[in-house]
């Protein structure tokens, strides 16, 4: 019992002075402000908070996360090929892409896809 007392309080103390260590070794003698603040996809932290947001930024990531899912509805068609009959399947694909094609033609008219002004 007293050796494991020992072996405990032993391990205690060298993690204890390596973890003193470190903190001490790992401080940096100049602290840069630029380098000290958090950085947010290219905006500036110092800056005001209210800066305009560019629309076409959004809307391009809005049209990934579109087509990220629509893939991932893509896929199960691929597995009920064999399941299902060939009729049915035909059917609900079909529907499926025209409605995406539908979709996309609705943000080409809309100006979502210009991408230059």
């Amino acid at each position: 019992m007293m050796i494991m007392k020992t072996l405990s309080l032993l391990t205690f103390s060298v993690v204890l002075i390596i973890m003193i260590l470190t903190s001490i070794l790992s401080k940096k003698p100049i602290l840069d402000r630029e380098k000290c603040s958090p950085f947010e996809c290219g905006f500036d932290p110092k800056s005001s908070a209210r800066m305009p947001f560019s629309l076409q930024f959004f809307l391009i990531a809005v049209i990934f996360l579109i087509f990220d899912i629509e893939i991932t509805l893509l896929l199960p068609l691929i597995i009920t090929m064999k399941i299902t009959k060939i009729w049915s399947f035909s059917i609900i694909s079909s529907i499926f892409i025209f409605i995406l094609i539908m979709g996309l033609y609705h943000e080409w008219n809309q100006g979502a896809l210009n991408w230059a002004l």
